[in-house]
């Protein structure tokens, strides 16, 4: 696509460079990226249309910090990665 992603399974579960170098992607429920930007309105606002209504969620990468960026990741592996690959990293 022409940018940077991050797959599990060969599902993208984030991406830099979307919609521009200075934002990546990740792929949250839609409560977490309420969550997400009610906390860090700065840094996060949903995607366009329906992927945004679905939980894609723009990061803007210089105004997260790297606690919150690493939780928004690990939120979105946990959410592509099949279920059996999940269990296995948090037994």
């Amino acid at each position: 696509m022409g940018h940077p992603d991050f797959r599990v399974r060969d599902k993208i579960f984030a991406s830099l460079g979307v919609p521009d170098k200075a934002w990546g992607m990740v792929r949250l429920t839609p409560e977490q990226q309420e969550v997400l930007m009610d906390a860090e309105p700065d840094a996060f606002k949903p995607s366009a249309g329906a992927w945004g209504r679905r939980g894609y969620t723009h990061v803007r990468l210089a105004a997260v910090d790297r606690t919150t960026l690493k939780s928004a990741l690990a939120m979105a592996w946990r959410n592509t990665a099949p279920k059996a690959l999940t269990k296995k990293h948090t037994e």
